[in-house]
């Protein structure tokens, strides 16, 4: 298990039946989380007077407000992000995703040579921010342009508006066939892909149908000098040993010189009282 528990600005306070209690810098939010199926006493006070709260409606749901900005920063050791409660109770940052920045930052810099990393599904660029930051060029892929701009902004937060960062609005599938025609190769690949989603012509795909094929497109781009291959998953229907065989055999089927390392685990955070929230899968791979 991999905990995110370096935090100054974020806090998962509580949880309890299918909703996070969180603080995001100053603010106190209430979330859904499908998978907080446990009850608690409610003790901790801002329960009872949050910010803001998601609530669902229907087939939606929207925020109940108290004087929330639309939009403020937090920070993560020396970045910083942009916050900003949209739809379907995100906020633009996965804080759990805060123990792999660490990792792969580590890799990159004691790597002692260039790194090229292609980050892929990279939503608002939490990795793409803390790569660059460690010393990566980074390209940033992800097809919804609005996230890609945000990701510019994430960037500009840090200081890192000149850093070598290429933002790429794409379906992931087509990039990829794209960049191994031209020869662009990357010494590390991110990937952390939607549970579900529409593909280029509109049709439906769910992950467990597609990860097998956007796992060997981008083991494709590879080098042959790769420093290391990062797989989320927040789909229920893929455990992390499960993504680590897939991403293991697919590795070893490209028939590449060089050994590899690979290891599964749970991310999650840690709430006041130490308890630990699970919170997606991932399998790094090092090579």
């Amino acid at each position: 298990m991999w905990v995110s528990d370096a935090w100054k600005d974020y806090e998962l306070i509580d949880s309890s039946g299918g909703e996070r209690l969180e603080r995001w810098g100053r603010y106190v939010l209430i979330r859904p989380d499908p998978q907080v199926i446990w009850t608690s006493d409610r003790s901790a006070p801002e329960w009872k007077k949050p910010d803001a709260s998601y609530r669902r409606r229907g087939g939606g749901g929207a925020w109940e407000e108290n004087a929330l900005p639309e939009r403020w920063t937090i920070g993560y050791r020396d970045l910083r992000f942009i916050i900003a409660p949209g739809g379907f109770k995100h906020t633009g940052l996965f804080p759990e995703q805060a123990a792999n920045w660490d990792w792969f930052s580590a890799l990159i810099r004691g790597s002692g040579r260039p790194v090229r990393v292609l980050n892929l599904f990279a939503y608002t660029g939490g990795a793409t921010v803390a790569a660059a930051a460690a010393g990566a060029s980074v390209c940033h892929v992800d097809a919804a342009k609005g996230m890609v701009q945000r990701a510019r902004e994430n960037a500009a937060e840090s200081g890192l508006a000149d850093a070598p960062i290429r933002y790429i609005v794409d379906d992931v599938r087509k990039f990829l066939f794209r960049e191994k025609r031209r020869g662009s190769f990357y010494e590390a690949v991110i990937m952390d892909p939607p549970s579900y989603g529409r593909g280029p012509g509109g049709e439906v795909w769910k992950l467990e149908d597609s990860i097998e094929e956007l796992i060997r497109l981008a083991v494709s781009v590879l080098s042959d000098a790769p420093l290391f291959f990062l797989l989320n998953s927040y789909s229920t229907g893929l455990s992390p040993l499960a993504m680590r065989h897939v991403l293991a055999a697919e590795i070893s089927r490209a028939g590449f010189s060089f050994s590899f390392s690979a290891e599964e685990g749970e991310l999650a955070l840690k709430e006041r009282d130490g308890s630990l929230l699970p919170c997606g899968g991932s399998v790094r791979v090092t090579f």
